[in-house]
């Protein structure tokens, strides 16, 4: 297969699946990773694709923001088990911010039973799993409703996250980078998560290692601002460190 011929595969891939990986190219195509890196840079270079951790997706997709619904079949084993490492952040007592999300939303589902805390959020979901825990106390941030993420934005909830002061505030993302930390589609929600991040005494991210090198639209927050990223196995070591060399800690579980 001549180069030209692989590269328009690839496209076709990326546009149908919303993602390539490297690795699965090299194996479908019987080339090796490096050309199949080749391939994605030639791509690249061609505004077609663009380049993330471990493969590419295409620029179409950039400002794409799938609804609950589609995100919630995604992952569910690597959410799982980033939900179930965030309970080792909870405090013993006190009060906790949980954003909306589908992998913040899984922490939700497994806030322990056995100990009292208050729990703010800007997510309906979330807020439908907490209001029936008798050991929690569930204060739910007004404003517009999105209806793609099911998350309280606007005025009336940064106002509201203004006057608090939380232990823990456990944030979702769409994008993680080096170079740009936190980033989201759509200039509200970015807003929200910093006033989240900004009422919070830790801020602990909980994000899928599919999310890691991708730039969204709106800046949420720097690395640097970040105390604890969360994230799964899927992320290797390297790029690991190389987000630690930022300030956070990274867990992946």
């Amino acid at each position: 297969m001549y180069a030209e011929e692989r590269q328009q595969h690839i496209l076709e891939t990326a546009r149908a699946a919303g993602r390539v990986e490297v690795t699965a190219l090299a194996e479908q195509l019987d080339v090796t990773p490096e050309t199949v890196r080749r391939d994605l840079t030639a791509l690249e270079r061609r505004g077609l694709l663009r380049r993330v951790h471990g493969g590419a997706i295409p620029v179409e997709r950039l400002g794409f923001e799938p609804a609950v619904a589609t995100r919630e079949e995604r992952l569910v084993t690597e959410k799982e088990r980033i939900a179930k490492a965030a309970l080792a952040e909870l405090p013993d007592e006190g009060t906790i911010l949980i954003d909306a999300g589908t992998t913040t939303g899984r922490l939700a589902e497994l806030l322990p039973r056995d100990r009292e805390l208050t729990v703010v959020t800007n997510s309906l979901t979330v807020a439908g799993q907490v209001a029936t825990q008798a050991n929690l106390s569930l204060y739910l941030l007004g404003g517009r409703v999105r209806g793609r993420t099911l998350a309280c934005v606007g005025e009336w909830a940064e106002r509201a996250l203004a006057d608090v002061f939380v232990d823990v505030a456990f944030v979702g993302t769409n994008g993680l980078s080096r170079e740009r930390g936190l980033t989201t589609p759509d200039q509200s929600e970015a807003a929200v998560k910093r006033a989240m991040i900004s009422s919070a005494r830790r801020a602990v991210v909980l994000t899928d290692h599919s999310k890691v090198g991708i730039d969204h639209f709106a800046l949420v927050s720097p690395l640097a601002e970040i105390d604890t990223i969360i994230t799964d196995s899927g992320l290797d070591a390297e790029t690991a460190a190389e987000l630690e060399g930022e300030g956070p800690e990274v867990i992946r579980a």
